[in-house]
């Protein structure tokens, strides 16, 4: 099968014209989280048959396939051949070409997400509290109320005692139930620093009355101040906004440039074959089983932002986000936005026939082949977090470097 190639510096000056590639990593993600190109989205050869038809819609999308060496390129082409795909091409070289060109090398998952989590609370200086700091207002009784940004099961697993779980998209639309006297102080965690970066952000940025911080460092700062946690909770924030939410969400959407269509002008846009075009509903899996708009997959926002590499690999794609109360969506987007990709907010569309049920299952990763996080469980090694963080901290200066980005934070 002839494939033909692409060189580094080709991939990247389609990167920096905001042009659509998928720049796909055959590897296992064990293996690709030792690095690869910071656009570069991680699709084992093994799991495309699983999950390129979600993740890659338009079947002539610009698909650029590299491995380190391994002789993943033949097969993965011709699976992508087989389901269709038209436009395949490699990058000559691998990603040692890449290295050698010069360009960067990021490590880890989800990693321009993370990046650009440090340049927010880089340009904003995003206001943070130790875990020494949170846990003497705890044993002082302030008023602190501690909300979890994590998945579900992630707070369900290990959570700082007496802490809620609202998952990121949540905060906006649950800070006034959770939070309504605005002397409550507000602290955001999540296992690291992104999510509690980015949904501090989102607090602030909405205006909300009260003080907020994110907890510095997550869990993993918990853990290595010695701190104990708390396992198997389940305790959920109610919904209540906080005076004027709707309409300072929908302002923070607008700040970021993010456009309100009614369903014709959505529907423009799936006519348009010429762009990849992703629909998501970014509310708790519960709403979205309860009935959701036909066509909008099911990925709740604060994890969207953070795993958008997985959920939209096309780099240079547009979204579509979908949200009965509007809120997640218009908080979601501002981030995506501000990631640089042309973001819209579905007005509406609630009133007609809906789907019932939960989405299909997303395929998982070959557990014998997964990247281990260090901010899962507590049994990284207190060397292996801090690792960890010292990554983190160079990353704006790593996206400095790289500069193909293109991310602005207003």
């Amino acid at each position: 099968m002839n494939i033909p190639p692409v060189t580094p510096l080709q991939v990247r000056s389609m990167l920096l014209l905001r042009q659509e590639i998928a720049l796909l990593d055959l590897r296992h993600e064990a293996d690709s989280a030792t690095g690869h190109p910071l656009f570069a989205a991680n699709m084992a050869v093994g799991q495309i048959a699983l999950e390129a038809g979600a993740r890659l819609p338009r079947k002539d999308v610009p698909i650029v396939v590299y491995d380190a060496g391994e002789g993943l390129v033949a097969e993965a082409a011709a699976r992508l051949k087989a389901l269709g795909y038209t436009d395949i091409r490699h990058l000559d070289g691998g990603l040692e070409a890449w290295r050698k060109a010069g360009f960067e090398i990021f490590i880890d998952v989800n990693s321009y997400a993370k990046a650009f989590g440090e340049l927010v609370e880089s340009r904003r200086h995003t206001p943070s509290l130790s875990a020494e700091e949170v846990a003497s207002l705890l044993a002082s009784h302030a008023d602190v109320r501690i909300l979890d940004v994590r998945r579900p099961d992630e707070y369900a697993n290990m959570n700082i005692p007496g802490s809620l779980s609202v998952p990121g998209a949540e905060l906006v639309l649950r800070a006034g139930h959770v939070a309504p006297d605005p002397a409550t102080t507000i602290v955001v965690n999540c296992a690291g620093r992104t999510r509690s970066i980015i949904g501090t952000q989102s607090l602030i940025n909405a205006g909300v009355a009260n003080r907020v911080v994110a907890l510095r460092n997550g869990t993993m700062g918990w853990t290595l101040a010695n701190q104990p946690l708390e396992h198997g909770a389940d305790r959920r924030g109610g919904i209540g906004l906080f005076e004027g939410a709707r309409d300072r969400a929908r302002e923070v959407a607008y700040r970021a440039g993010v456009r309100h269509l009614d369903p014709g002008h959505v529907a423009a846009l799936e006519r348009d074959r010429t762009r990849t075009l992703y629909r998501l509903d970014v509310r708790p899996l519960e709403d979205y089983a309860a009935g959701h708009i036909p066509g909008f997959r099911h990925y709740p926002g604060g994890q969207l932002v953070q795993e958008i590499d997985m959920a939209a690999p096309v780099r240079g794609a547009r979204i579509v986000l979908t949200d009965d109360k509007g809120v997640r969506a218009d908080m979601t987007a501002s981030w995506l936005a501000q990631m640089a990709f042309e973001v819209y907010v579905l007005e509406g569309s609630y009133d007609r026939a809906l789907e019932v049920g939960p989405p299909p299952a997303l395929p998982k990763a070959d557990p014998l082949h997964r990247y281990r996080r260090p901010y899962e469980g507590t049994e990284a090694s207190s060397d292996a977090m801090q690792a960890y963080f010292d990554w983190e901290y160079g990353l704006v200066e790593q996206l400095k470097r790289d500069g193909t980005h293109g991310f602005f934070v207003i």
